[in-house]
């Protein structure tokens, strides 16, 4: 808590943790924000008797609008915590020594903050609630793995969070764990997948050759493990979606068992692979299930965008 470097995501995967995020057992939720700025009350003026002046009266005072930088389903996402979601993200990139562009810094606080105000919304819509105690023992927790109270309320001024905003944001990411924790645990623990073994070469000329030889019979491990002697070309079980290069996947998952695929053309080099076995139900290693369910997030995210009104208001 007190490394200034972790600032900008703080929050969300503070909560998160693990899996996409450590699981947030309690439920929890705070109400959409009101929309900003209400319909001007309009000026009245009240008649007396006949042959007198009517006075007027002084008008009630209308609500000063919030400024929005985004507005999500009637949400609004206010520009003061847009402005300081972005600080904080300055801060921690020149704390990191890395650099990211002025555009690709603003799309990334925007995103994120509609990306957690959606799942926010979701959560809220299935029941999720957190109650002033609740949220009132995060923030205690917070201060306790920050080395008291003094030294939270010192983090939270270095980082530009006021006690209200540092709430209304700790409210937002816990309703989103919550929802991306329901997404990820929809994910089954068994898939489709198929158990391969690989010959990666540097030249497309000696992967020709490995290619002939195999169709002249030569058998597949032996040439593997000539060109890979620790593993044998080894690639072990994966599901569609696991793999970096979707054209591996696209080539396995087209063989049965025992066939070899053409030569696979990639950047780090020309690949000859072999599927072993395939098992539409085999258990998924912890790795491929954390990496399915980040798909899953991100479907849902897309899915959800495509579904929502989103107003942005800043450049």
């Amino acid at each position: 808590m007190s490394n200034p470097s972790v600032v900008y995501r703080l929050l969300l995967f503070f909560l998160l943790g693990a899996v996409l995020v450590s699981a947030c057992s309690n439920a929890g939720g705070v109400a959409p924000s009101p929309i900003p700025g209400s319909t001007p009350e309009s000026t009245r003026f009240v008649s007396h008797t006949p042959f007198q002046p009517s006075p007027t009266l002084t008008p009630t005072p209308s609500p000063t609008p919030v400024a929005l930088a985004a507005r999500v389903n009637q949400e609004g996402i206010t520009l003061a915590e847009y402005e300081a979601e972005l600080k904080r993200l300055q801060n921690a990139l020149k704390s990191q020594g890395k650099e990211l562009s002025a555009a690709e810094q603003r799309k990334r606080v925007l995103d994120d903050l509609i990306w957690q105000t959606l799942m926010a919304q979701a959560a809220f819509q299935a029941g999720y609630q957190l109650d002033d105690a609740a949220l009132e023992a995060r923030i205690q927790k917070l201060a306790q793995e920050a080395g008291g109270e003094a030294a939270l309320k010192e983090w939270l001024s270095r980082n530009a969070y006021t006690d209200a905003s540092f709430r209304v944001a700790l409210r937002r990411a816990a309703a989103a764990a919550w929802q991306r924790d329901q997404i990820a645990a929809a994910v089954p623990e068994t898939a489709d997948q198929v158990r391969a073994r690989q010959i990666l070469v540097s030249d497309n000329a000696t992967a020709e050759s490995i290619l002939s030889q195999l169709r002249a019979g030569v058998n597949f491990g032996t040439l593997a493990s000539r060109y890979d002697p620790l593993t044998g070309g080894e690639m072990g079980w994966f599901p569609r979606g696991y793999l970096p290069h979707p054209e591996i996947e696209a080539a396995a998952f087209a063989l049965k068992p025992g066939e070899y695929s053409p030569i696979i053309p990639l950047k780090i080099g020309y690949l000859i692979i072999q599927v072993t076995e395939r098992n539409p139900q085999q258990r998924l290693s912890a790795d491929a299930r954390r990496t399915l369910q980040g798909i899953a997030v991100q479907n849902w995210l897309k899915d959800r965008l495509q579904q929502s009104k989103i107003e942005i208001f800043v450049p």
